[in-house]
Formats: C-alpha cells, sequence, structure tokens
C-alpha cells in the first residue's frame, strides 16, 4: 500500500457526493454513522481520550499493526478499494465538482447507462464477498468462514452497518426494486463461470475469492450472498425499505427522475465510492480499538 493509514483518514472528505448519499440513509440507521475523518480525532472519538501521550501510543501502535503484512489490515484496505475503482471506465471525476449543487440526474443520461441485470447481479454478489473477505482479513480468520460473518452481522453498527445498508439500497433496491434478492439469486443460478470471468471486478479479487476454479468461486459467491439474505430481508421489512423511499431520501441533494432508477443505479455506482470510504473508517476503528487493547 502506497498510503499510511493515517493518510488515508486524513484524506477522507468531509463532503462528497459519497458523503451526501451516506447521510441521505441515515433515515434507515438513525445516528448510527457519523462522518468520521482525520486519524487523530478518530483517536479521540473511538477512545474517549484526551491525553495526549496515550492518544499517540494507541496511534503509533495502530501505524504498527495496518504496517504488519502478517495482519490483514492493508489486505481489507485494497479490496474495499479495488471493489469501489473496478468498473468505473466513466471516471468519478467529472461529477466530482457537483458537490453541493443540485444534481439534475437527467443531465448525466449521455453519459451513464444501466448496467445488464447480470453484471449488475455479479457487481451486488461481489461486494457482498468483499465484506465477508476484508471481515476475515481484519479478524484474522480462513477467507471461507461465512458462518463467523452471518453470526457477526448482529453486531454491525457505525460505518460498517451504514456500508451494508449502502449495500442494500443503493445496490440492491434501486437497481432491482424491493425484490432483489429473489432476483439476485434467479440471476446468479444462471451465470456461468465464462461470464463471472467477464466481471472486471472478479478478475482483480478473484486470488482472495476460496475456490479451485471459477466454477467453485462462483459456488463460493452464491453460498455467501445467500446466508446473507436473512439479514438483508429482515433489514428491508424492519425498516420498511422501499426503492421509493430510498430514493425520495436521495432526492434531498440530488434530482432524480423516478422512472430512471437503473440509470440512477449507473450515476451512483461511478460516482460514488462508499465501500472505500467506509471501510477506512471501519479499519481505523478496529487497529485503534486494537490499539488500546495492547497498550
Amino acid at each position: 500500500m502506497s498510503k499510511s493509514i493515517i493518510q488515508l483518514v486524513d484524506e477522507l472528505p468531509t463532503n462528497n457526493l459519497t458523503v451526501s448519499m451516506l447521510r441521505s440513509l441515515d433515515f434507515v440507521i438513525p445516528g448510527q454513522w457519523n462522518n468520521l475523518v482525520d486519524f487523530e480525532n478518530t483517536i479521540r472519538t473511538v477512545t474517549g481520550e484526551t491525553d495526549e501521550s496515550i492518544i499517540q501510543q494507541v496511534g503509533e501502535r495502530a501505524i504498527y499493526l495496518y504496517n504488519d503484512r502478517s495482519q490483514g489490515y492493508q489486505r481489507a484496505m485494497w479490496l474495499y478499494q479495488t471493489v469501489d475503482r473496478t468498473d468505473k471506465a466513466l471516471g468519478a471525476a467529472a461529477f466530482a465538482n457537483k458537490v453541493g449543487e443540485k444534481i439534475p440526474l437527467l443531465g448525466f443520461l449521455n453519459k451513464v447507462t444501466p448496467k445488464a441485470d447480470k453484471a449488475q447481479t455479479i457487481d451486488l454478489t461481489l461486494k457482498l464477498v468483499v465484506e465477508l473477505l476484508a471481515f476475515c482479513q481484519i479478524n484474522g480468520i480462513p477467507g471461507d468462514s461465512i458462518g463467523d460473518f452471518v453470526t457477526s452481522l448482529a453486531d454491525y453498527s457505525g460505518e460498517s452497518l451504514m456500508r451494508m445498508v449502502a449495500l442494500v439500497c443503493v445496490d440492491g433496491l434501486i437497481p432491482f426494486g424491493s425484490d432483489f434478492i429473489q432476483k439476485a439469486l434467479a440471476t446468479l443460478d444462471k451465470t456461468s463461470p465464462q461470464e463471472l470471468e467477464q466481471s472486471s471486478t472478479f478478475q482483480n479479487i478473484n486470488s482472495d475469492i476460496p475456490g479451485n476454479n471459477s466454477a467453485s468461486k462462483l459456488n463460493f459467491i452464491g453460498e455467501s450472498f445467500n446466508s446473507v439474505t436473512g439479514w438483508m430481508n429482515d433489514l428491508v421489512v424492519s425498516r420498511g425499505l422501499t426503492p421509493q423511499k430510498v430514493v425520495s431520501n436521495l432526492q434531498g441533494f440530488m434530482e432524480v427522475a423516478d422512472d430512471k432508477l437503473d440509470y440512477l443505479a449507473a450515476f451512483l455506482d461511478v460516482s460514488t465510492n462508499y465501500y472505500e470510504h467506509t471501510g477506512t473508517q471501519t479499519l481505523a476503528r478496529r487497529l485503534i480499538e486494537r490499539a488500546v487493547a495492547e497498550i
């Protein structure tokens, strides 16, 4: 990794399209996510410490743990970054200067096109697999520990919970509708290993996914997604989530045409990096919590 954990946290934006999108999803988990930026500020917030010497010790230990390649923190960071950066051929930079403005989505329709359902399904399920793989890396357990990951979801909070909420809302409900779980499972069943291999995301994270070949990796992806369907369905039902409710909250910072949700999904895909953003925050929190426990 070319950047230190300090740089990664210090460079997190306080306000951009990704942050606005995540804030608009606060209605799902009110008050759970705060946009923690600045490494020292994150240490103070996570630990509640005011003693400068302790803050420095925690920071130094967290940096040491992140730099230790025998730990999984750098790999987890790479996974969060990679799943966001693939499939962005259009480039998010064109949208970055629109922060703070009303964004008329229709104006971008000549620049973004919706993905085919199969490609969208593969992206959705691979994001879920990246969450599982990163969880395993951070906790130092084998990458095929599906059961441990599913159990941990009950304890998800803060930025980790927000990331899963965004996955359900932005990559599930908006492009596929309220029955996104059933649609994704049905599409996966009809997906061949060769089609999986065409995904640039899969090409990038292929070596991290358990399995001896594309067919076995496809089975692992399906098993992983299927194992989380109960949790996702509970979230949707308990919060009364619908595509319309999600979009109405997004309309607080951007103009959205209700009949263009497939384009909206494509637009958010190329113009936000919520996995990397919240993933960086998750990693910083886990490093700081471990550092405190060790000093």
